[in-house]
């Protein structure tokens, strides 16, 4: 089986590729240079010459709260071009296979009850990262009404909840919270520091999925492509607190300090939990705990940061 990944040099990407069962593929990776995402013809091009049997498509922008704020343009537009792009270009060339991936930022903000995937457009959305959210609700919506005029085509929409792991970013500037978590505690603990801000009063709740779980649940849709849902979320099916996460990983990297909490900053969603009922139905269910996933990604940490 040929496969195209996009964003194969990303988190996402290179923990698939990284997968005990990826050796099974062949794997098509390309570069930016090789092909641009943000034009139709670059792709069509690309999927007529290489004509891979299914798509992945892991590529796109993305960022923590910071960089949701500070340049909503960009989260909005380019993931909207590069999803639609490969779609509408799949559909054509006639790739019948893709594997789409979305966020849990497409569900409505501030709901305390696990969000399931008929949940979608039934509310608000998050401010902080609503363009982010807006591409991603439309790209999956068109991979279904692509589905429902050729019933040929399986296009397929995972939701995974937020994400960390080896290839992460760690840069505060553009990282998710466990990835900048872990930054800011290993510079306290190098430094000596007798205390650490966290943004808000650290009572939100997240679901952070360690990224080799998520290679799993991919590595198990080629495998069970024809009884996955059409929308399907990946995750834990329970959370932390902010403040949790700190404690646990202050545990893991070795840092003694104590905390302070900046009022001022903003915090997010209050909870953003997924109902896995339809994946662990389906057949699957992540492996890591909290703390086993803190140990790999630090170990990665140390090693390459």
């Amino acid at each position: 089986m040929k496969i195209l990944l996009t964003g194969g040099y990303g988190l996402v990407g290179r923990n698939i590729r990284s997968h005990s069962k990826a050796s099974k593929y062949e794997w098509l990776s390309p570069r930016s240079s090789e092909v641009n995402l943000l034009e139709y013809h670059s792709v069509l091009g690309y999927l007529h010459e290489y004509q891979p049997d299914v798509i992945i498509h892991a590529a796109g922008r993305v960022g923590g709260i910071q960089a949701n704020m500070r340049e909503p343009v960009r989260f909005l537009i380019e993931n909207l071009d590069m999803g639609r792009n490969l779609l509408l270009a799949a559909a054509e060339s006639g790739v019948t296979r893709v594997i789409n991936f979305g966020s849990t930022c497409m569900y409505p903000k501030n709901r305390q009850e696990p969000l399931a995937e008929k949940d979608i457009l039934t509310g608000e959305l998050e401010p902080t990262n609503e363009g982010y959210a807006l591409a991603k609700i439309t790209v999956a919506r068109l991979a279904d009404y692509l589905c429902r005029e050729n019933p040929s085509l399986q296009y397929k929409t995972l939701i995974p909840c937020n994400l960390y792991g080896p290839y992460d970013k760690f840069d505060p500037q553009w990282s998710h919270m466990i990835p900048a978590v872990i930054y800011k505690l290993h510079q306290a603990k190098q430094q000596g520091a007798s205390s650490v801000e966290i943004w808000g009063a650290g009572e939100a709740r997240r679901e952070f999925l360690y990224a080799g779980d998520l290679a799993d649940a991919v590595i198990y849709a080629l495998e069970n492509f024809e009884s996955m849902p059409s929308l399907l979320n990946i995750g834990l099916g329970y959370d932390y607190t902010v403040n949790q996460y700190y404690e646990i990983a202050a545990k893991v990297i070795g840092y003694k300090g104590d905390f302070h909490h900046d009022l001022s900053k903003p915090e997010g969603m209050q909870r953003k939990l997924s109902n896995t009922r339809l994946a662990q139905e389906w057949g699957w269910e992540a492996s890591h705990s909290l703390e086993q996933g803190l140990e790999k990604t630090y170990e990665y940490y140390l090693k390459n940061i």
